[in-house]
């Protein structure tokens, strides 16, 4: 009898590695004629959906190898959607208890991915506060012994997961010529480790960091009051800033669908709206911007039906 020696992996060791493409109609004569590049990163690849299953997956990981967690224990964290049903995913793999809290007013789909993969959810009224009364809410608990805070916003190991994943493929994928990297702006984690990795290869490189206009609710892209402001964010790590409208990011997610097939996030949106605005003050430039989840998780709002 032969015994088959191939291995195969593991879930976790598909996050990442995600394709880097080129948009074709979208930038129409800021590309070409420019010699401009925009390009999308795909993380809606990843096995939960989003960008948020590096960060996810290096918290949990980091912190059963100093012992500060061990499979059976109870995992808590605020969250708007992403990184709590990232989380979901890599406490269903790896053996907690998972519970998360979230605003009410946003969309089922995340909800009910969370749910699926078993996780515990605690819903909290968005006229209380939104993200900010949900991380107070996650500490409080945290004080009362009812689980352990990873904490995305303070947390190291979640800058660090694009130290060492998303920075390095963005690097090799465009064979170091990238110009300009553009993200949205919510945990802050993803701009900061991309930062951090790719102004080590080349200084020049512009950091940008999509931001919601005043009124704007952009689910993804937040700006926090200084008193939330994430513990991880290093404003010098941010080259410049794009204000974005929220009308502008449901336009264009709607655009990136029909006009180039990606079926896109509004917080991906609006980083290409930041992109574009590069573009148009740019020459020769390989501009790359995160397109942070996929847009099935938003059909409930309605924004795909403009």
């Amino acid at each position: 009898m032969i015994l088959s020696m191939k291995t195969y992996p593991t879930l976790e060791q598909t996050v990442g590695e995600t394709p880097l493409v080129r948009l074709q109609r979208i930038p129409g004569a800021l590309g070409a004629d420019r010699g401009n590049v925009i390009l999308a990163k795909l993380e809606g690849n990843n096995p939960a959906g989003s960008v948020k299953d590096r960060p996810a997956l290096s918290m949990i990981q980091r912190a059963e190898a100093r012992g500060d967690i061990k499979p059976g224990d109870t995992l808590i964290e605020a969250t708007s959607g992403n990184t709590g049903i990232a989380l979901a995913m890599v406490a269903a793999m790896r053996g907690y208890r998972m519970i998360l809290i979230m605003p009410d007013n946003l969309s089922v789909e995340r909800r009910a991915a969370m749910t699926a993969y078993g996780a515990e959810l605690i819903l909290t009224p968005a006229d209380k506060g939104g993200m900010e009364f949900a991380r107070d809410l996650a500490t409080s608990m945290q004080a009362e012994g009812k689980g352990r805070v990873l904490d995305q916003f303070a947390n190291p190991d979640n800058p660090l997961a694009h130290v060492e994943t998303t920075g390095p493929e963005i690097w090799c994928q465009t064979d170091g010529e990238i110009t300009h990297f553009v993200s949205a702006m919510g945990t802050t984690g993803t701009i900061m480790g991309v930062s951090t990795y790719l102004k080590g290869q080349n200084p020049a490189i512009e950091i940008v960091g999509a931001q919601p206009a005043e009124g704007s609710q952009i689910p993804g892209i937040r700006k926090w009051p200084e008193a939330y402001l994430p513990a991880i964010f290093d404003r010098a790590r941010v080259d410049s800033y794009e204000s974005i409208e929220q009308a502008d990011a449901e336009s264009m997610a709607r655009r990136l669908a029909s006009e180039e097939g990606i079926f896109g996030g509004i917080s991906a949106a609006g980083a290409l709206v930041a992109a574009l605005r590069v573009a148009e003050r740019s020459t020769n430039a390989t501009i790359v911007f995160i397109v942070c989840d996929r847009g099935d998780r938003y059909l409930s709002t309605g924004v795909f039906n403009g």
